[in-house]
């Protein structure tokens, strides 16, 4: 009996001292995870605010599939949604607060704890990419929560690796959805012609992309300057593809409502007649194009269309990837002419 009272004495004295050591533990928790992710800022945005889309990048889901995940209601931008049933309890995240693009304020309450704190933000960086910062929060712990907490090793063993491991996974997820695309030979179909402005330039088809670039804000630019509205979308009208002399001749244009006369040397004014013409559509990034181009070109192969070398071969770009930051939303349309 004196041994066994000996032994209560020790454990109690283990049990108070334990006890004293979790009282003195910080009242509040910060964990922080950071990630460079692969995208414009405005895609990772996109993704994160839509609750419905964390169970793809989720790591406590990897780890745990018989997590029930469930969407009561709205799950996009502020008032937005969902909750988790695990072996522990259910967990709510809410959205409170969203500045587009920047940064994302939320609430959690799991089970019977106190709510924590959540926010997101996304720094652009010069090289397209995205900084990501992930962090949860929480203060005026009672003392249940932190001897929870020191009993599974604290917060940041808790829940740092599972925010680095998410943070691996939405960078995979949002970098494999940018280069979905589709591309879709929609046959013989009526091009409506009409006027536009241009400017023609020549050189390497390596060199092709970058000039092209170079030489659309300069017809633009002369548009808005006199107030020429614009007729439709921006295009490239091809005049010469020569592979052998690795060499193309094309022009840079904008179409206009009516006749423009310039007086700029290097800004042009032409038109398109009316004519039948074979339309493919390409669906997602530009560096899928040369495989759009060989579709296109192979529907004259499979077809009793005989392409016209002579006629125009125009790309068109309806989309404006400023307003539109997913490549895979990108619209661009191959028109090429049939010989009559």
């Amino acid at each position: 009996m004196k041994y066994l009272k000996y032994i209560l004495f020790l454990l109690l004295i283990v049990v108070i001292g334990l006890a004293i050591y979790i009282a003195v533990q910080p009242n509040s928790f910060e964990v922080t995870r950071s990630k460079t992710i692969n995208a414009p800022q405005a895609v990772v945005y996109n993704e994160v605010i839509d609750l419905k889309n964390w169970e793809d990048w989720s790591s406590w889901k990897e780890a745990d599939p018989s997590i029930t995940i469930s969407y009561p209601g709205k799950t996009e931008g502020v008032g937005g949604t969902y909750t988790w049933e695990d072996e522990d309890g259910v967990g709510v995240m809410t959205t409170l607060e969203a500045n587009p693009n920047a940064s994302i304020s939320q609430e959690m309450q799991f089970a019977e704890f106190p709510k924590s704190d959540v926010n997101w933000t996304f720094e652009p960086n010069d090289d397209g990419s995205t900084e990501v910062t992930w962090t949860i929060s929480g203060k005026d712990l009672p003392f249940q929560f932190k001897m929870f907490s020191t009993l599974m090793g604290g917060m940041e063993k808790q829940i740092g690796p599972h925010y680095e491991r998410s943070l691996t996974m939405l960078d995979s997820v949002v970098t494999n959805d940018m280069k979905t695309y589709s591309i879709d030979v929609k046959g013989v179909t009526q091009h409506s012609g009409g006027y536009y402005l241009y400017n023609t330039a020549s050189s390497k088809i390596s060199d092709y992309p970058a000039k092209m670039q170079e030489m659309f804000p300069k017809v633009g630019a002369y548009a808005l300057a006199n107030n020429i509205t614009f007729a439709g979308a921006p295009f490239v009208l091809i005049e010469k593809w020569d592979e052998e002399n690795d060499a193309v001749i094309f022009s840079s244009c904008i179409p206009t409502q009516n006749k423009i006369i310039s007086n700029e040397a290097d800004i042009l004014t032409g038109q398109l007649e009316p004519l039948p013409m074979v339309l493919t559509e390409l669906k997602g990034d530009y560096s899928n194009l040369p495989e759009a181009w060989e579709k296109a070109m192979a529907f004259f192969e499979t077809s009793s269309y005989e392409l016209d070398p002579n006629g125009p071969m125009l790309e068109v770009y309806p989309t404006d990837p400023s307003q539109v930051p997913n490549p895979k939303n990108w619209l661009t349309q191959i028109y090429l002419p049939i010989k009559e």
